[in-house]
């Protein structure tokens, strides 16, 4: 009796775990895409722009500061971020990087 108790909870735990899965549900699931050999069309090759593995290690050191910021830019950082899922202060970081290190190179080439 114990033996056929315990093979009817494994047959309903795998039942459930089957919908879970959607194990014989596949007449739910979209039609599967059909890849074909046909010509891709006109294809452009981009420069790599991704920075290398070293520099995305690198911790760069970091001083805290004060800044006012208008309710708008820190609304628009904040929407951005929480739909991104990051910190807007680390997005408010970013763009200043950038923007510094950019203007840095316009500066130093206008010096050479």
């Amino acid at each position: 009796m114990l033996l056929l108790y315990a093979s009817q909870i494994a047959m309903a735990s795998f039942a459930l775990l089957v919908q879970a899965t959607g194990g014989k549900e596949k007449r739910y699931m979209k039609n599967k895409t059909r890849y074909t050999d046909e010509p891709l069309g006109k294809i452009e090759i981009i420069d790599d722009f991704l920075p290398p593995p070293e520099e995305l290690a690198f911790k760069e050191e970091n001083i805290k500061v004060t800044i006012a910021l208008s309710k708008s830019s820190v609304d628009f950082f904040k929407k951005e971020a929480r739909s991104r899922h990051t910190s807007y202060q680390a997005m408010i970081q970013r763009l200043l990087d950038l923007y510094a290190a950019k203007h840095q190179k316009s500066l130093t080439k206008q010096s050479s």
